[in-house]
């Protein structure tokens, strides 16, 4: 008799990756130490801007332990770290795209560029002779500011005097400008979006090895995406035959986006194996982390919404400058463009739109794609509009998102997206009771009795997820495809090995994908293996980033336990002696229907390994599926947030005293989970409303939050408990498990929701983020 199993999907199942996280079993980059291992380090520009008239690298070649000595030289003949994207500007014309160098070769554009790379039998070796090599550096003046980079007198490349990369519109300018026209009230905000660094546990790390018995390289590294890394590495960079590369990425402990990319270090380290024909191991410190890896945000903006008598909005123009860094990272071009001015219509049936964006260069880390790139800054630019044209016209906020809230699906945007469902109005009711929107006077009346302020401040939010499909991309400029990869191997016993192209570095799909595929074949979850992330293993995939995980990679996983099915079927009817078209499958069982006749899953796979009583003339041995799946859309998640805080007058001291959140994010297989994304995503959203701010000294370009010394994260203690709920849910309409993706959610919605509720406190019509005490306690000052 089997015993049904009962279904996982919607169970918050405990994630079974946490036995080794947890107890200090993980095995990540800096745990692999390979036969003969030698040790990289990496000499950094102290300098913002400058030309290397000379290297002297004699001495360190000679110091105690070395074995090779590298500069920007030695990488003439190899290709740069390529970008990903091309944007055209409005003229035409694509991008200007200079060479990223491997190492900087003449010249350095941002402090902690790679100028030098020591090889020894020890790290402490590579570093000391690190410190041997002379640099001859010209000192030229930097680029640093984001707004000012355009009007600087120098230019970080020779090939864009101008510091611009391109300028780029989105939407229709003259119906946008005509309707702004007609606007009965104009809100109009001038701010910036703060560049935060990423500040991932595991710091990036890399080993790379050489095989000269067949000529091939293995390369482990902490990445979001191996298949990618690959890729460009082989293809654009080093040249090396892509079959002749592996790539692991092993546990990876977070990304939130700043392992996505192709960086210098695990490129120069791969080249370098052969060189030295020993493996080659570097792991940044936190010192290198924080200047070196990709930053996120960096937006100056000018938007202004144009309302009607009535409240209903007539039209948004928007102005962004984006700081793109010292180079284009690997899909920095896109963040400010694509998956920021698109998402700019928000939940609003706004009828006009117009975006436009001028990516410049500066004197500063590549800014790139970090937890949500661009629709937080999207959200923010909206929802902080939204709030302030309310309290300009004496509205109440949540009633003038009603009244401009979209209602109808499918709603094609003025900026070139497509939502397939939704329901706005009901996420927002939801927060208002969850949130106790009714009890706030009171509790506003009782924080000034103490002597505090008391501000409540909304934000509602959508973010396209799963970013789709490729051909439409393509023609956008990716240069990738979007697709995803999954191949289920069932063993002889009825056992599961699911290969997969996303990548887990802390999102639990260990977890998750075991649940969908049990659920599928009527499986215990312990039957369900779940592989990741090696380049050997895997079907060619695009890796974990921007929330595709489950509604792309999880789809290509169900189309191939789909095509496993419909072979077990075949093999089914073969036992059972019916037609192929009368087996049903359900919780595990093929049968004949209407009848008592059945098979059980582990029967038939055991069948398909030993074929003694099989139809070999029409089917192959085996129970072995793979599937592709490119998705025909977005997904879009949708939620609405309702932040409270007290602001003390006399410090500017800021305490969030209650958040509240409620997301639309389709269907739900592990609520769990799904709760963790979103309290992460709003810690760091509260972060960078309140704290995190990556300074540049705008003369001499160092980089002067440099360490936690100067870079506040959120702790335990800047955060109260957060009140989460998931909406019952509008499933996604085009992929078979309904979902929409989660992880970026609260990034997303919690800075607006943040400094809304400030401003709302204080009476102010802007305050910058971060909303630190003296930044507050100035504002305060201003204002009396």
């Amino acid at each position: 008799m089997n015993t049904p199993v009962q279904n996982p999907i919607g169970q918050s199942v405990r994630r079974r990756e946490d036995a080794r996280f947890l107890t200090g079993r993980g095995q990540y980059t800096d745990d692999i130490v390979l036969p003969r291992q030698s040790y990289a380090f990496f000499l950094r520009s102290p300098y913002a801007h400058a030309q290397i008239a000379a290297i002297d690298t004699a001495a360190a070649a000679a110091a105690e332990g070395v074995l090779a000595v590298f500069s920007g030289e030695h990488f003439r003949a190899v290709g740069g770290l390529p970008c990903g994207w091309l944007i055209n500007s409005l003229d035409g014309m694509p991008m200007k795209e200079p060479k990223h160098p491997i190492l900087a070769d003449g010249k350095v554009r941002y402090v902690g560029e790679t100028v030098a790379l020591v090889v020894a039998e020890t790290y402490a070796q590579a570093k000391a002779a690190a410190a041997l090599i002379e640099v001859d550096y010209q000192d030229l003046a930097p680029v640093v500011e984001t707004a000012k980079a355009q009007a600087a007198a120098s230019a970080v490349h020779a090939e864009a005097p101008d510091n611009v990369c391109y300028t780029w519109g989105c939407g229709d300018k003259a119906s946008t400008d005509a309707a702004m026209a007609k606007a009965t009230h104009v809100t109009r905000l001038a701010f910036r979006n703060n560049r935060l660094i990423p500040n991932a546990i595991e710091p990036r790390a890399a080993n790379a090895s050489y095989n000269a018995a067949d000529e091939s390289y293995t390369l482990y590294t902490t990445s979001q995406n191996p298949h990618v890394a690959r890729l460009l590495m082989c293809a654009f960079v080093l040249g090396i035959p892509e079959h002749k590369l592996r790539v692991v990425a092993p546990d990876v402990g977070g990304g939130f986006g700043s392992k996505i990319f192709l960086y210098a270090e695990e490129t120069a380290l791969t080249w370098a194996s052969k060189q030295v024909g020993r493996p080659i191991k570097w792991t940044a410190d936190r010192s290198e982390a924080f200047l070196s890896d990709a930053h996120g945000r960096d937006h100056a903006t000018v938007a202004e919404l144009g309302l009607d008598a009535q409240g209903k909005f007539l039209a948004l123009r928007v102005h962004t400058t984006a700081n793109l860094g010292a180079y284009l990272s690997t899909f920095a071009s896109s963040v400010p463009t694509i998956l920021y001015a698109t998402l700019l219509a928000g939940q609003y049936s706004t009828p006009a739109i117009y975006a436009e964006v001028t990516g410049v260069f500066t004197n500063t880390a590549p800014v790139d794609a970090y937890r949500g790139a661009g629709r937080p800054e999207a959200t923010y630019v909206v929802e902080r509009l939204v709030e302030t044209a309310a309290k300009e016209l004496g509205m109440d906020p949540a009633e003038l998102r009603r009244r401009n809230f979209i209602r109808s699906f499918p709603y094609a945007t003025p900026v070139g997206l497509t939502y397939d469902v939704g329901d706005y109005e009901a996420t927002l009711d939801a927060v208002q009771e969850l949130a106790d929107v009714q009890g706030f006077a009171a509790r506003r009346a009782a924080s000034e009795a103490k002597g505090l302020k008391r501000g409540l401040g909304y934000s509602t939010y959508i973010e396209a997820c799963g970013l789709a499909p490729s051909n439409i991309a393509g023609a956008l400029g990716a240069r990738a495809g979007l697709f995803e990869a999954g191949e289920v191997r069932v063993h002889p016993t009825g056992k599961v090995t699911v290969f997969t192209g996303s990548h887990s570095h802390g999102q639990g799909h260990e977890t998750t994908f075991a649940q969908v595929v049990a659920a599928k074949l009527g499986i215990p979850i312990e039957d369900v293996d779940i592989q990741h992330g090696d380049t050997a293993k895997v079907l060619f995939g695009m890796g974990t980033y921007g929330s595709r995980s489950l509604s792309v990679g999880g789809t290509a996983i169900v189309k191939a336990v789909d095509k496993v099915i419909a072979k077990g079927k075949k093999i089914a009817a073969h036992l059972l002696e019916a037609a192929d078209t009368d087996i049903e499958f359900e919780q595990g069982v093929f049968k004949v229907a209407g009848t008592d006749r059945s098979v059980p899953f582990a029967a038939v796979s055991l069948t398909a390994y030993v074929p003694h009583n099989y139809p070999l003339d029409k089917l192959e041995p085996g129970l072995n599926e793979n599937a592709f799946y490119d998705p025909t859309n977005f997904t879009y998640p949708a939620g609405s947030y309702v932040c409270e805080v007290e602001v003390d007058p006399a410090t500017g001291q800021v305490r969030v005293d209650r958040f509240s959140a409620v997301d639309d994010f389709g269907n739900i297989v592990n609520p769990m989970i799904v709760e963790g994304q979103v309290q992460g995503g709003i810690a760091q959203g509260i972060g960078q409303a309140l704290l995190e701010h990556g300074i540049y000294d705008p003369d001499s370009g160092q980089l002067l939050t440099g360490s936690y010394m100067d870079y506040a994260m959120p702790r335990a203690d800047d955060l109260p408990n957060f009140q989460i709920r998931t909406a019952k849910g509008t499933p996604c309409s085009h992929n078979p498990l309904g979902v929409k993706g989660c992880g970026e959610a609260g990034a997303i919605g919690s800075p607006p929701a943040v400094i809304n509720a400030i401003c709302d406190a204080l009476g102010l019509k802007d305050i910058a983020m971060p909303a630190t005490p003296h930044t507050v306690w100035q504002a305060i000052q201003a204002a009396r």
